[in-house]
């Protein structure tokens, strides 16, 4: 492990969201501003959208770490193409309420009802939907009628909805004019820039425990800012490989060539595991998405694992197969073969 030989306290790049990694950038803190203007208001929708890997759902953990969440009631969704009568169940699921087996106006009456006692108990409720994109149109005006919910001209319940970059698309229809009319803050959370890149590394590190080893070169952070575009994520991913890069290598130095040499591995897994054709005959993807190296880096290593697997499953199924066979054979010719006092008999004969 890495972490032993750079003498780390923890693992600086891990990919799941850790509020206590949280890095301030620019467009991190304009973000908060508008999640925190929005949520003093207490009503309505709140919008952020990212590219994937951009930091949106450690944004909202963030803020809740900050604010503290003792009169707050939330529930988090991650939306896969939820109908309307299905995101009703979750967020009743979500909020500890009865959902299975019940029918559209038993849910929306619990809804109601649970919103207003909480209110009354000095509450405030808040749905923060993950994944906003793939929600079905019918799905995200049930979220607009929900919101229609009022107690003394107090509204019952808040929405935050976090998608990717497509769902602002879906926001600009004309079916959602009267959900757009309820956002109060909006925010598209964009990469960080090459500087922030840097910090954003040495961020991460430092709360690590790091003292200055590995060193990076600066033309190594401006390849990693280069290959990653920005985006947080894909900067764990690749800052980790590079980790492990240098402590099989024993560097305590990551220069530009490091980085080349990890990206290029990255790469010719991608050939090998799934385009042997050099890069001037590859055939572009149908459906015109461009292809991220770390993605398929990993996809590849996940197949590739996958495949092993299955291979591993089919060996043990012609094992047993083979094994089922042979005692078939074997009780077959136990039952039909004469017992050895017939033998005695036919043999006096």
């Amino acid at each position: 492990m890495y972490t032993s030989f750079y003498h780390l306290t923890s693992k600086p790049f891990q990919l799941s969201p850790d509020p206590g990694f949280f890095f301030a950038s620019s467009g991190h803190k304009r973000a908060m501003s508008y999640l925190n203007y929005g949520l003093s208001l207490g009503e309505g929708f709140i919008v952020i959208t990212g590219e994937v890997g951009a930091g949106k759902t450690l944004l909202v953990r963030k803020l809740f770490e900050t604010i503290g969440q003792d009169n707050i009631l939330s529930t988090h969704l991650v939306s896969t193409h939820l109908d309307a009568d299905d995101i009703l169940r979750t967020i009743s699921n979500g909020f500890g309420l009865p959902h299975e087996s019940l029918s559209k106006a038993v849910l929306l009456n619990n809804l109601q009802m649970f919103f207003r006692r909480s209110v009354q108990q000095k509450k405030r409720v808040l749905i923060v939907v993950d994944e906003a994109q793939n929600l079905t149109p019918k799905a995200v005006e049930e979220l607009r009628m929900l919101s229609n919910y009022q107690l003394d001209n107090q509204s019952l319940l808040q929405s935050f909805l976090i998608g990717q970059p497509e769902f602002r698309n879906t926001l600009q229809s004309p079916q959602m004019v009267q959900l757009n009319q309820r956002v109060i803050a909006s925010y598209h959370l964009g990469p960080l820039k090459e500087q922030e890149t840097r910090e954003y590394i040495e961020h991460r590190l430092g709360l690590s425990g790091w003292a200055h080893d590995p060193a990076f070169t600066p033309d190594a952070f401006s390849l990693i800012h280069e290959f990653t575009g920005g985006i947080p994520r894909k900067i764990n991913s690749l800052c980790d490989r590079i980790l492990v890069f240098g402590m099989l290598e024993e560097k305590h130095q990551i220069q530009v060539t490091d980085v080349e040499e990890v990206i290029q591995d990255l790469r010719q897994e991608v050939t090998h595991s799934h385009d042997p054709l050099p890069a001037s005959h590859r055939t572009p993807p149908s459906d015109g998405s461009t292809s991220d190296p770390l993605a398929q880096a990993f996809l590849s290593t996940f197949e590739s694992r996958l495949d092993r697997l299955e291979a591993t499953q089919n060996a043990l199924m012609l094992m047993t197969n083979t094994i089922n066979k042979n005692v078939s054979t074997l009780m077959r010719s136990m039952f039909s073969a004469p017992s050895s006092n017939e033998i005695i008999d036919q043999h006096d004969l």
